[in-house]
């Protein structure tokens, strides 16, 4: 039986990246994933296969665009430290410096970077969130500030979901006087013609991958034994699905990707994803994101091992909004990091190999395809060691 053929181009010594990434598509006519590398600012690898909707047959192209879920929590943490360069915010500022009300319930103390970190002690809702919050970031992020913590804040961690996204809304907002999704906008996306986004017009919707659940996925989401308030973090009482999409509900419901949630509702290219992390680490299309100082306060760990609640392992490190090399998030050197998406979206940057990937897809599944596609980028940057 011949092999699906990849789209795009790598150029010589990387077939063995293609190979992984072609077996990380088992159906090209069901689903479909695209992958960019781009080693010291430059791209050596843009390639797609499959279909990015399996209802009409419609096959991934160069510019197709997926919804990247907590990959956009990654590039809200780059935004963040946009203004941290600008001197606007600083990681170890209290929140309530910025946004009075979040101050409600002893959360005063709580610094930009633990919010980042997962430490605010608001990951959940007490109080189910209708679909009117849902659409509004500005009426979720006031229930967020009144709403007392679920723990001390500070004192633990767990996993805020989808409520990282109305945090760093309103965090920018004061801070800038402008939205998040315009400060991503324009001060990250524009300078690198980075094809990603947090205001999808109605084109963009029509455009964007058709996402799908796999058997597993959906079997993993739906047996899942787990404390009720991580389920609340995804699902806000109910009004989202456990396994964040199913039919045309969640994140396939354009209502709901125009909000460009900060946390998970973010659209967007793998050539796009990837050339924004590259410029993190090197020149990339004549753009420097912001100084290595920078970088280095938001890869300082902040938050590691259990969550405040009962949790299963492995358990993610982060730095302030960055996933940190964990057994959950594979990288190049110890000294990677970037942000991993629900069902198997991955970006990384290793400032030690100057490599850059994002690897996006549209049918979610438990199987992480970074356990393919990592152990082949080690192959030719010659990183053999397991960094985990």
């Amino acid at each position: 039986m011949s092999r699906p053929a990849v789209g795009g181009l790598a150029e010589d010594g990387w077939g063995v990246v293609v190979d992984a990434f072609r077996a990380t598509v088992p159906d090209v006519h069901q689903s479909g994933a695209a992958l960019s590398v781009w080693s010291d600012g430059r791209e050596v690898v843009d390639i797609r296969l499959g279909t990015a909707d399996a209802r009409s047959g419609r096959l991934w192209r160069e510019d197709t665009p997926a919804v990247v879920f907590s990959v956009s929590k990654g590039l809200a943490a780059l935004v963040v430290g946009v203004l941290v360069e600008d001197g606007l915010v600083a990681l170890d500022q209290p929140v309530a410096e910025l946004w009075p009300d979040f101050a409600a319930h002893g959360k005063d103390a709580v610094t930009v970077g633990d919010a980042l970190a997962h430490r605010a002690g608001v990951s959940a809702p007490r109080d189910d969130v209708d679909r009117r919050t849902l659409l509004d970031l500005t009426e979720w992020a006031r229930r967020i500030a009144a709403q007392e913590p679920l723990w001390s804040p500070g004192e633990a961690h767990a996993y805020h979901t989808l409520s990282m996204g109305p945090i760093v809304d309103a965090i920018v907002r004061r801070a800038s006087g402008r939205s998040f999704a315009q400060v991503f906008a324009e001060r990250v996306a524009a300078p690198l013609a980075a094809d990603v986004t947090f205001v999808p017009d109605a084109r963009l919707l029509d455009e964007v991958a058709h996402i799908t659940t796999s058997d597993a996925w959906d079997r993993t989401a739906s047996g899942r034994e787990e404390d009720p308030w991580i389920t609340r973090a995804a699902t806000l009482g109910g009004i989202m699905p456990r396994a964040l999409v199913a039919g045309e509900t969640g994140f396939n419901d354009p209502d709901i990707l125009a909000v460009g949630l900060p946390s998970a509702g973010g659209i967007g290219t793998a050539s796009g994803l990837a050339r924004i992390w590259s410029s993190v680490i090197a020149p990339t299309r004549g753009v420097r994101l912001f100084d290595p100082v920078t970088t280095a306060q938001l890869v300082r760990p902040r938050s590691e091992g259990p969550f405040a609640f009962s949790a299963e392992p492995p358990y993610p490190r982060w730095g302030a909004g960055v996933n940190l090399v964990s057994d959950s998030f594979p990288g190049l050197s110890p000294a990677s990091f970037g942000h991993g998406g629900a069902g198997g979206q991955m970006t990384l940057a290793d400032p030690d190999t100057g490599i850059a990937y994002v690897y996006i897809r549209n049918r979610m599944d438990p199987a992480p395809p970074a356990d393919v596609i990592v152990p082949a980028l080690r192959r030719v940057t010659g990183s053999h060691e397991e960094c985990r």
